[in-house]
């Protein structure tokens, strides 16, 4: 329940603090003074967006904070915990608003988005203005009314989940045979483009080293030629390089025992001499393997030139590239001969999905079917109380397609004046009847529901004498069980309240108009409720007649 609303410098409010109690709260006062204005500004809370317009001075702050009694109410508390906010009895919500119109959330002191406070406020209260009859009239919020009423959530969560699932595979199908169909259709191309590249079966960077190769072999006469002219210098001339170097080591060694430098210069003439017979024997190889091959260099310039004209084809640069698109049309072909058995298996899971949804749906139409009954009979009954005794309330149920909420289309229909003929609530009823007829739906609604708060802004109108004595009965008997706050105009159903807070508008010096409230005591509450009955000097007679209606 909601234990405080803090408002400043909101609309005509310079700053205003109401504590709210249980049972039936009543909001009164003229006609301007600022109930609805409270109203408005509590659903700022709630989650409505923030305009900087409705400030009362843009040089300042707006801020509006209510608190809540969260101690039995185990679903907001898990909400705090799953969405990471501190978790007490008592629930802070904050929203400051400045010039701009910006604003800033803040649930239990931690900034929070409108993403977050949407769900949560939903859990909080349960707001009804003048002019929401127009969600009684859409067919999807009368199915959502009945479902509460019958206690499907818990069956319709289940539901919407399989649902989703059956859309989402759904949608796989027919992607599914969307590629299939393009793979069949490219399937005998890409077998001729496979069998092409697995016919020249290239190994990986062979045109790369070919042309290597084949570069050898176009040169290898003066490459023979230049390799010869080597080793003859290193080893078969009449000076050869590795004899010299062998004669210097015989001239200088007799002397190096005496000179160590020499011995040190020895040694490295000897690992040049070593290194250059080296080189000596892997040019001597290399000669032995140098040789012009013509049929090689046939067979080269054929995988060089197929190689060439596949690139070109497959618009690639590499043999390994080539290599890659051998395998993804391998993988194509055979995903093409696998097209039909995926098909098929997606299609008989969709089957056996769309069964078991079926199912489901069929047992929450049938439990729709059982509780129609009972809510008309209720709201009927209701009905009479509050002043609309002709009034015949029918839930009319007619199978659609299967969707997220089942199989079902629910029609609230009302015939006003018994004859026999019902038309939807929105052409056969006025607007003061529509909001007695949500009175009684929200009656029983509320009995099924764990919604704490229960809040109605001039849902009495169009209504006067004892049907209004009846609908603040009907108020009073909701208030046992839930929070209810109620702003009115008529004094039957001012009469029923625990609480009554009296909101009215003062001049300061300054001449500036503020709205300020007040909680009445009894001897307050049956003068201005006698005023609301006889005038603004009220007899004794309607001062009698309000303490009776207090009673």
């Amino acid at each position: 329940m909601i234990t405080q609303l803090y408002i400043r410098n909101y609309a005509i409010i310079r700053e205003i603090d109401i504590h709210f109690k249980t049972g039936l709260t009543i909001l009164t006062g003229e006609t301007g003074a600022g109930k609805s204005i409270i109203v408005g500004a509590l659903s700022l809370i709630l989650g409505e967006r923030a305009d900087s317009q409705a400030m009362l001075n843009p040089q300042e702050k707006c801020i509006i904070e209510g608190r809540f009694n969260i101690s039995q109410l185990e679903n907001v508390q898990q909400y705090l915990v799953d969405n990471d906010f501190d978790q007490h009895d008592e629930l802070i919500i904050r929203r400051e608003i400045v010039s701009n119109g910006k604003s800033r959330i803040f649930i239990n002191d931690t900034p929070a988005t409108l993403s977050l406070l949407a769900p949560l406020s939903g859990l909080l209260i349960d707001l009804h203005r003048q002019f929401d009859t127009i969600d009684l009239q859409q067919n999807t919020h009368q199915l959502s009314i009945l479902d509460e009423i019958a206690g499907l959530q818990s069956k319709l969560k289940d539901y919407a989940h399989f649902f989703t699932e059956w859309k989402k595979s759904v949608a796989q199908y027919n992607l599914l045979c969307e590629r299939n169909k393009q793979i069949k259709s490219e399937a005998d191309y890409n077998h001729f483009l496979y069998e092409e590249l697995e016919k020249i079966n290239f190994s990986e960077d062979e045109i790369e080293q070919s042309d290597i190769e084949l570069d050898r072999l176009n040169n290898s006469e003066a490459l023979k030629a230049g390799l010869q002219k080597n080793i003859y210098l290193l080893n078969e001339s009449d000076e050869p390089i590795l004899a010299q170097l062998k004669s210097i080591i015989q001239t200088i060694e007799p002397f190096s025992k005496s000179i160590p430098e020499l011995h040190e210069l020895i040694v490295r003439i000897q690992s040049c001499t070593i290194e250059l017979k080296d080189i000596c024997n892997e040019l001597e190889d290399q000669c032995e393997k140098t040789s012009y091959d013509e049929e090689r260099i046939m067979q080269l310039n054929e995988r060089i030139s197929e190689g060439n004209r596949l690139f070109k084809k497959h618009h690639v640069n590499t043999t390994n590239e080539l290599i890659t698109i051998q395998k993804e049309l391998e993988l194509k072909i055979s995903s093409a001969a696998s097209a039909d058995t995926e098909e098929e298996v997606l299609k008989n899971r969709i089957a056996s999905e769309l069964n078991h949804l079926i199912k489901l749906a069929e047992e929450i139409s049938n439990e729709r079917t059982l509780s129609i009954p009972t809510i008309e009979k209720t709201v009927n009954g209701l009905l009479k109380k509050v002043g609309m005794p002709n009034a015949h309330l029918k839930i009319a149920q007619n199978t659609v397609e299967l969707n997220q909420y089942g199989k079902d289309k629910i029609e609230f229909l009302i015939d006003a004046n018994k004859t026999g003929k019902y038309q939807s609530i929105a052409k056969a009823a006025s607007g003061g009847e529509l909001s007695r007829l949500m009175l009684c739906i929200k009656s029983l609604q509320a009995s099924s529901t764990h919604m704490p708060t229960l809040i109605f802004d001039e849902i009495d109108t169009g209504i006067s004498g004892e049907t209004a004595i009846q609908v603040g009965q009907i108020m009073k008997a909701l208030s046992i069980n839930h929070q209810l706050i109620c702003i009115t105009h008529l004094p039957q159903i001012a009469s029923k309240a625990n609480q009554h807070v009296y909101i009215y508008k003062e001049e300061n010096q300054q001449g500036e108009i503020n709205t300020r409230m007040k909680e009445l005591n009894d001897d307050e509450r049956i003068n201005i409720l006698a005023e609301m009955l006889g005038g603004k000097e009220p007899n004794m007679e309607a001062k009698q007649m309000i303490k009776q209606l207090m009673k």
